[in-house]
């Protein structure tokens, strides 16, 4: 071929390539784009399920989900359908043993099947991403125990990579979805795989597909959504430190959709983020006090002439679960503005879904740049000039109605409600409705003091309502507390705080060990501290007590060398040492050491450590809940024998005798130690400390097929055998 027909081929390759049609996703075309059809204008909705955890043990949650989600499906009928993670339960009946079971992944092969086709979707409309149950023990991805590539949809239908996208078009307006799977590349068991780990490759094709549009020349709107499994509470940073966070905040997602966290934490599993203008503070990279922390309130004095400032956004909505909660959501983007309702099975199937897209919900749904779209009508006056909502029924629908409360007076008073009027459009797969209103006249400063309803009522006779929930034309957010629980699993970044926490635990329990030992071997001469307790006290008597007493338990562990020696001991074989060995990934695979830094794999020659910082749910609670708890027992049993020999002592006439009557503190004192009541307590501690490390020991035996006595004997042994030594060392005066 000539230098002529090497020029033509590059052209000649491009024509093919662009004649092909364009799939939903496929590697390596970031730009499938999916025309909505049947929509109303300007809106496209998707559903979201997540934590089905289908077990063997419970065929419950297949069936019902057969039974519900098909039929809901069908009357929806959503442009796309996520299930993230989690698919199947990967764990023993008593769920301790952790690793894939191929019959759980052809139940889910199954009844996905069926749902696809109860539902009439077409099979290309299902993404579902794989969870950190759906990795536990998979060595290799595609591999053979990665079920997950043999009976998935995604595998099915050849979507490769851990990211994928597709865009949704409608009416000149682009949505954007990626989805993201950033479950261990070494699957891990339980419990050591809670966490999403991105790698930073992931993270270079996470931002690539976020930023396919940001070129395009028509700057057509686009809305961008990301779905995963992991919370960002519960994802680690990249090999060199980078946060997933940052990714997203860049491109200013409308949302982050999710799961991991089940619904038994809260209903409010949900978190605002924003890139503040000054430096965040130290504490907020551990942790964030409430939903909406980093918010504030836009100055009345902006100008509208000028352009707007770049705002760098997004929420984070967990859906909760399947497995118990029987939780679907419906999302839907109406000209940008997005919003959604989550369904609860549990009571039954629907026979009427209702979704209100404005004016947006004040607590969940709210961004900083609303407030400025208030002020500028940024959005055009169209978007605020109706009340919209979409209704999904089986049965036609008569009437819909939409009512907004007034919440001043202390009550709920109706001040508007109006019948809505459906769009008309043809083939429409979901009917919006809408009523014009002085949109206005709810400007408030107050963003909970209205409140929007919808009404719809069947042909049947059959009336259902939206939630009640607060909106705000001003574009302000309602403030939405966290219950300790929802702040435990949503607000602490887990993977920020692991190495702080595990620090701060260290140093407490060195400092327990180390400093009265110092103050013993130091001052030998010091009067003995229960001596000093006991005098007649003075201006600070109960303060006395309180430190003094702390202080004396401590110093009187120190002087029982051999036991405060062997404590020592532990913990610097605890820093030093492996915890155990086992079989971390399959029962075939070769032995791994566990340490605090995580599991020690090897790859060729190389040794590295994986399962940080999920190795916290092992390290932490042997720290907090048998460590620290055993170092107090003993410390009080060591000052209970010092006690008990001072009034020993002081009862058998060896010491001499005092001059003045006892007082009633005395007397009540002497019957206390009479029988030794404080060390029977402390015994009956020393039981729960060890019922509580027998429960850890045993969970790792089923997790990772071990024997305690060849592969962890200090780690299972050492702890029952010096409370003996100690309970045995206290008995005597």
């Amino acid at each position: 071929m000539g230098p002529r027909g090497n020029r033509l081929l590059p052209i000649l390759l491009a024509l093919v390539a662009a004649a092909c049609p364009a799939p939903w996703s496929v590697a390596g075309d970031e730009r499938a784009v999916a025309e909505v059809s049947g929509a109303p204008e300007g809106v496209v909705w998707v559903a979201q399920l997540s934590d089905l955890h289908f077990s063997v043990h419970h065929p419950e949650r297949a069936y019902d989900f057969r039974r519900y989600v098909g039929p809901a499906l069908a009357m929806v009928n959503p442009d796309l359908v996520f299930i993230t993670g989690d698919l199947t339960e990967g764990k023993s009946k008593d769920l301790l043993t952790m690793k894939q079971n191929e019959v759980e992944w052809m139940e889910y092969s199954s009844t996905m099947k069926d749902v696809i086709e109860s539902s009439k979707l077409p099979r290309k409309k299902f993404y579902d991403l794989r969870g950190n149950h759906d990795s536990f023990g998979v060595p290799v991805s595609g591999g053979d125990y990665d079920f997950y590539e043999k009976y998935s949809i995604n595998a099915n239908l050849r979507r490769q990579g851990r990211v994928q996208s597709i865009t949704l078009e409608n009416n000149g307006r682009k949505h954007l979805f990626v989805g993201f799977d950033s479950t261990m590349e070494i699957g891990l068991r339980g419990p050591t795989n809670l966490f999403g780990h991105p790698t930073d490759k992931q993270l270079i094709e996470l931002d690539q597909s976020l930023s396919q549009w940001d070129t395009d020349f028509n700057k057509a709107p686009v809305a961008k959504i990301t779905v995963g499994h992991f919370p960002m509470s519960f994802s680690a940073l990249t090999e060199s430190g980078k946060n997933i966070k940052d990714v997203f905040l860049k491109h200013s997602l409308a949302a982050y959709l999710c799961g991991h966290l089940h619904t038994r934490f809260g209903k409010n599993l949900k978190r605002y983020y924003h890139r503040a203008t000054q430096e965040p503070s130290l504490y907020e990279h551990y942790y964030q006090s409430n939903m909406h922390q980093g918010y504030a309130i836009p100055s009345a004095e902006e100008n509208c002439s000028e352009a707007a400032a770049p705002v760098e956004e997004f929420w984070e909505w967990e859906i909760g679960d399947w497995k118990r909660s029987r939780s679907m959501r419906i999302l839907a983007i109406d000209d940008g503005f997005v919003s959604f309702t989550d369904i609860d099975f549990r009571l039954g199937s629907k026979s009427v879904i209702i979704l209100a897209t404005f004016p947006l919900d004040s607590r969940f749904m709210q961004r900083t740049s609303a407030p400025r779209d208030f002020k500028c009508h940024a959005m055009g006056a169209s978007t605020f000039d109706t009340v919209r909502a979409l209704v999904f029924s089986r049965h036609e629908i008569v009437t819909v109605s939409a009512k907004i409360y007034d919440s001043r007076p202390g009550n709920l008073e109706v001040v508007f409600d109006s019948e809505m009027k459906r769009v008309s459009a043809n083939d429409s797969r979901g009917d919006m409705y809408l009523i014009p209103w002085n949109w206005r006249a709810f400007a408030d400063p107050s963003p909970d003091r209205y409140w929007l309803q919808i009404e719809a009522m069947d042909i049947t006779g059959d009336i259902s309502v939206s939630q009640l929930r607060p909106f705000s034309v001003n574009g302000l957010f309602a403030e939405v507390n966290w219950t300790w629980k929802e702040f435990f699993v949503m607000g602490i970044q887990w993977a920020s705080v692991y190495h702080p926490a595990l620090q701060c635990v260290l140093a407490l329990i060195f400092t327990l060990l180390l400093v009265p030992r110092a103050s013993v071997v130091l001052l030998k001469d010091q009067q003995s501290v229960y001596t000093y307790l006991r005098a007649d006290g003075g201006q600070y008597t109960s303060l006395k007590y309180l430190l003094g007493g702390f202080i004396w338990l401590f110093v009187e562990l120190s002087r029982m060398v051999l036991v405060w020696s062997l404590l020592l001991v532990y913990i610097i074989y605890l820093l030093v040492f492996p915890w155990f060995s086992g079989h971390p990934v399959t029962e075939d695979s070769s032995l791994a050491s566990m340490t605090f830094r995580g599991w020690a794999l090897k790859s060729g020659t190389k040794t590295f450590h994986a399962g940080t910082p999920d190795v916290m749910v092992i390290v932490l609670p042997h720290l907090c809940f048998v460590v620290l708890p055993m170092i107090a027992i003993l410390a009080a049993m060591a000052a209970e024998r010092i006690a008990f020999r001072e009034h020993y002592l002081s009862q058998s006439g060896k010491k001499k005798d005092d001059p003045h009557q006892k007082s009633r503190r005395e007397v009540g004192r002497d019957s206390l130690w009479s029988g030794r009541w404080i060390r029977k307590i402390l015994i009956a501690f020393c039981l729960v400390v060890l019922w509580k490390h027998w429960k850890l020991c045993r969970a790792l035996m089923k997790a990772f097929a071990m024997d305690p006595l060849l592969h962890s004997p200090v780690l299972f042994y050492f702890i029952p055998a010096l409370m003996a030594f100690a309970v045995y060392r206290t008995s005597s005066v």
